[in-house]
């Protein structure tokens, strides 16, 4: 999948860009943590030497993707901007009236996880005895309703300028499904974020979908044969390495998580790895496959020290520091890397993935 034919014709930059450099997104999923894309996300768009040609994402980042991109058609940079702040604060407010809180130890601590919240304790035992068809008879998610209120698909499904991608799990087959600009709904953007413990999998065209995060986070391929820049940025919320080996319960299951949901993106950076070398060996036709730039933003030592159950917390001051930290591993990327889009890798990927 991942040798991908170049796409038949060029599409020209809009002309608002013509003199930006185009950048395709993979931003990967992972709960509240999400928020430091939003930061990354923002950042990038108040760089107008650079415009985002296509965005696909799973989970969180199908949420910040969609978010994203009905801005741009909205009104630009600067109404993407506004739209993603609103999703986020929205996202805290509903969040602040759930039992699912931190606990007073944890707040005094200053930790930002749940690892001994009651609540969090309570609700992790319950989903696993019992199943969202039994518990939440109504399938009520209250992203949903957010969503729904900031986001138009049918602006998103008539709109040429920006491509969507949104990654979900065919849980019958086991198979990533990408959604696609034209096809793009509510629906679609819910399958990519249904977390199978806490919601019934959502129904789309006689199939039943899962979290995205299973099989594709995100799922890069799409890029490949349906977009024309070569530059893709993955935004990495998911830590690849960690400095010590966990031994703690708790550690062990947030190091199981991490692993779990980067296998499908580490898959397809070999793929990509075997590819640029067959390229650079002039084995294949290099008119007939496309030679990706793959550039990272990620900020490891910060996501794995928050650990896997503060991605449940949507406490605001906790969203705002994400925020902030995505915001400057965006501004460290341009600073270091923007000469080097649309020429060259800025991360060597198979010292990295493989």
């Amino acid at each position: 999948m991942t040798s991908a034919k170049r796409p038949s014709a060029q599409k020209r930059a809009p002309k608002q860009h013509q003199n930006a450099k185009p950048i395709n997104l993979a931003l990967q999923g992972g709960g509240a943590h999400g928020a430091f894309t939003w930061g990354v996300l923002d950042r990038l768009l108040e760089d107008d030497r650079i415009y985002i040609e296509a965005f696909t994402g799973t989970s969180a980042g199908a949420m910040n993707a969609a978010v994203a991109a009905y801005g741009l058609i909205e009104g630009g940079r600067m109404r993407a901007r506004e739209l993603l702040h609103e999703f986020w604060q929205k996202v805290s407010t509903v969040a602040s009236m759930s039992p699912l809180q931190p606990s007073p130890i944890e707040k005094l601590w200053g930790q930002n996880d749940m690892s001994y919240s009651p609540s969090f304790m309570a609700m992790d035992f319950f989903t696993r005895m019992f199943s969202p068809y039994q518990y939440n008879i109504f399938d009520l998610n209250p992203l949903r309703d957010i969503v729904n209120e900031l986001v138009d698909f049918e602006k998103i499904r008539a709109n040429k300028e920006v491509c969507l991608f949104i990654n979900a799990t065919n849980v019958r087959t086991g198979k990533v499904k990408v959604f696609r600009t034209r096809e793009m709904t509510l629906d679609k953007v819910m399958a990519s974020a249904c977390l199978p413990f806490m919601f019934k999998a959502v129904e789309i065209d006689g199939e039943s979908y899962w979290d995205g995060g299973y099989t594709g986070n995100p799922a890069l391929f799409p890029l490949f044969y349906e977009a024309t820049s070569s530059d893709i940025v993955v935004v990495q919320i998911n830590p690849l390495h960690i400095q010590n080996v966990p031994t703690q319960a708790s550690e062990i299951l947030d190091r199981v998580n991490e692993i779990s949901f980067n296998a499908s993106l580490i898959q397809e950076m070999r793929a990509i790895s075997f590819v640029k070398k067959l390229l650079a060996g002039q084995r294949v036709p290099d008119n007939r496959y496309k030679d990706v730039h793959i550039h990272l933003i990620e900020a490891e030592a910060v996501m794995h020290e928050a650990g896997a159950t503060s991605k449940f917390n949507a406490d605001w001051d906790f969203l705002r520091y994400l925020h902030s930290v995505g915001y400057q591993a965006a501004s460290d990327w341009l600073e270091a890397n923007f000469d080097a889009i649309g020429e060259d890798s800025t991360i060597d990927v198979e010292a990295l993935y493989l």
